[in-house]
């Protein structure tokens, strides 16, 4: 059995200065982009997409948004992140479990394709990515690669 660490929280006027306060560890901004930016980003495709507070003990933790490609059709996980002094206690994996369970509901439209990049240089989000089904598409863009997941 398996115990849920995280949980998903939509981001809200209740709680988007809680993922502004979010940090990474050093060197990491270059693999993510803040939720600053990330909750710019939504508000433009708020018809297409869902940011996320990823939980932990009612604490947010982390942040995450999933958006809808309707072009493709895909969903796309973009800016995950786990605040630095919570990283390495498994709940990335957690949270990623959370937001692929999200994702099997289909908000936006149907589709079974999940799709994320990952920077070249980050061997540790690359092997989480790949421990839940995503394998590398050979697509790559400047140091990014893109890492697809087909769900049911």
């Amino acid at each position: 059995m398996s115990i849920k660490l995280t949980e998903l929280r939509a981001i809200t006027e209740e709680n988007f200065i809680d993922a502004f306060n979010l940090r990474l560890a050093p060197g990491q901004e270059k693999f993510v982009s803040h939720p600053i930016r990330s909750l710019a980003q939504a508000y433009v495709y708020r018809d297409q997409c869902q940011p996320f507070g990823i939980y932990a003990e009612g604490k947010m933790i982390g942040y995450v948004m999933v958006i809808y490609d309707y072009d493709i059709p895909e969903y796309d996980i973009w800016h995950m992140m786990i605040n630095e002094s919570m990283q390495g206690k498994g709940y990335g994996s957690d949270a990623l479990d959370r937001v692929i369970e999200y994702i099997r509901t289909k908000p936006f439209g149907d589709s079974n394709r999940v799709a994320l990049t990952c920077s070249k240089n980050n061997p540790a989000a690359r092997k989480l990515y790949e421990s839940k089904g995503f394998a590398a598409t050979g697509t790559e863009d400047e140091d990014e690669i893109e890492l697809v997941l087909m769900i049911s």
